[in-house]
């Protein structure tokens, strides 16, 4: 009879879309997840870079330092890695957050979740005594409303605004598309370093070298590259920043230490 002739051809068709949904399900799995972040490799001056853009509309920018469950400092993004899994969060981006002092404390203003933990730093030290003397010094901001900016200590002073998420760091590496005028572009002071800046209000992007290199170097990267107007250095030797897909980039294993705040990036919750 006519439906038992094409039962079979309606078998076969059914299973093979069923097995072509499963091909395409199975491809979309091992695809890269629409909510990484663009992390990618950048050659400048003969000098290769990991750049890292976030787009906080789509991602959210945080900071964490200690532990709330232990008090204990995370120290390690690793440690922060267990940490955030544990509580179903998928983490999508990590790296230290600024320079610290002797006590594992962060050396400037610290803010998480709109609370300052350490106070902005207005003291003008010895340049000799460490990169955040050199000034000018500077902030990173995240706000309420997701805008994220790169200002000058003074300026983030004077504008008054309440960041939910801050690390202050220095030097500045760019201010107002200059390049700091501090640094020398025939310097031997060759480090791994990190910096970041606020391309637009929603366009964040972070960069670890992936060999040592001066600040003047590391600086026109910024400006000339990246197109960034304002510039902010984190950290250098001991800089290392991890995607998923990517791993670890920066210095090398051996050379990193316990680390104070640390910048995390998660997808937005839906």
């Amino acid at each position: 009879m006519p439906h038992r002739r094409f039962r079979p051809m309606a078998t076969r068709f059914l299973l093979r879309t069923l097995a072509l949904a499963g091909l395409a399900g199975l491809s979309i799995g091992c695809a890269e997840p629409a909510d990484a972040v663009d992390g990618r490799e950048v050659v400048f001056d003969s000098q290769s870079y990991f750049v890292v853009t976030v787009d906080t509309r789509r991602e959210d920018i945080e900071l964490f330092w200690r532990n709330p469950d232990t008090s204990e400092p995370f120290a390690t993004i690793e440690s922060l890695k267990a940490w955030t899994a544990s509580k179903g969060r998928t983490l999508a981006f990590a790296t230290n957050a600024g320079i610290y002092d002797r006590d594992f404390r962060p050396l400037g203003l610290y803010v998480e979740d709109g609370k300052a933990i350490v106070p902005l730093n207005l003291a003008h030290g010895n340049p000799r005594s460490g990169n955040f003397s050199l000034l000018p010094n500077g902030v990173f901001a995240v706000y309420d409303d997701g805008t994220a900016e790169v200002r000058s200590t003074d300026a983030f002073r004077a504008s008054a605004r309440k960041p939910r998420w801050a690390t202050q760091s220095g030097p500045m590496l760019v201010v107002d598309g200059e390049v700091n005028t501090q640094f020398d572009n025939g310097s031997d002071s060759m480090k791994w370093r990190s910096g970041v800046c606020a391309k637009t209000a929603h366009d964040v992007v972070f960069v670890v070298s992936r060999a040592p290199v001066n600040f003047h170097a590391f600086a026109r990267l910024f400006r000339d590259n990246l197109g960034c107007r304002d510039a902010l250095f984190l950290d250098g030797t001991i800089s290392q920043a991890w995607t998923p897909g990517d791993g670890y980039a920066g210095a090398p294993a051996f050379m990193t230490k316990p680390y104070a705040g640390m910048v995390a990036v998660f997808p937005k919750r839906r």
